[in-house]
């Protein structure tokens, strides 16, 4: 099973070659069939010059441009539009997320998951230098969405999730423009039937560049999107529900 990798990125100099590089030495150890794709959203430093670096020193890494409009959202979209894997993984630039943990959701797609969800915040879960403020909103946000939705997935926020290609083609159209798409997708995915495993995972904060999530911005982003699918949950009468039954939805698998 070919994996792709998306990472969209703004603005990332300072830490794309160091995410990319340490990414594929971990997939290429694992012989783990595998492209890497960046999707540059409209940097203004250099941050293209970053990825053809990439280009050149990695046969797995390919970066294409996010023409405007520009947005996390748009620039996750146009990479889940060229991707050529089997399954698909959004990834941050900014080194968040750990490689190890990606294996691990790879591999979990074997046991016949549709996607696979990470989770800061289940037993084997790590967080670190997460800024308290910004915790607190995360904490708050994911308990008003697993009540919401009955779910017992406790990280939808988390931009860690690898899907399998059906799984994209099913939950579209896609509609969010900014960091609301990392709830959008989860949500649709698990609305519309398809079976998920979630794994503990390990993240940490950004060292070098500027976080481009902001809260005061995107709350209701957020909330427009989660009222929106659960609108579709229940008043769609199952007109985008998958007819193939779901292995064993909301498993958890450490």
């Amino acid at each position: 099973m070919k994996l792709s990798v998306v990472i969209p990125a703004h603005n990332e100099e300072d830490c794309l070659y160091g995410t990319v590089s340490r990414l594929v030495e971990t997939l290429e150890r694992e012989n783990i069939p595998h492209e890497i794709l960046i999707v540059n959203d409209n940097s203004s430093d250099c941050t293209p010059a970053v990825c053809c670096e990439l280009h050149a020193t990695f046969s797995s890494v390919r970066w294409v441009n996010n023409e405007p409009p520009n947005g996390f959202g748009f620039a996750v979209r146009r990479g889940l539009s060229e991707f050529s894997g089997d399954a698909v993984a959004i990834l941050m630039a900014d080194a968040s997320d750990d490689p190890e943990d990606l294996v691990a959701a790879y591999k979990l797609l074997f046991q016949g998951y549709d996607c696979v969800f990470g989770s800061r915040f289940s037993k084997g879960g790590k967080v670190v230098d997460y800024p308290p403020h910004k915790l607190f909103i995360n904490r708050l946000a994911n308990w008003f969405i697993k009540v919401l939705f009955g779910l017992r997935y406790n990280d939808t926020t988390n931009a860690f999730k690898v899907y399998r290609r059906e799984v994209i083609d099913g939950i579209q159209p896609i509609l969010s423009h900014h960091f609301n798409l990392t709830v959008e997708l989860p949500l649709k995915a698990i609305v519309r039937g398809y079976s998920y495993g979630i794994i503990p995972m390990r993240w940490y904060n950004r060292t070098t560049g500027i976080s481009k999530l902001k809260i005061k911005e995107m709350g209701s982003r957020y909330l427009f999107i989660v009222l929106y699918i659960w609108l579709e949950k229940h008043l769609s009468r199952g007109d985008y529900h998958r007819s193939k039954q779901p292995v064993s939805v909301g498993r958890f698998n450490a």
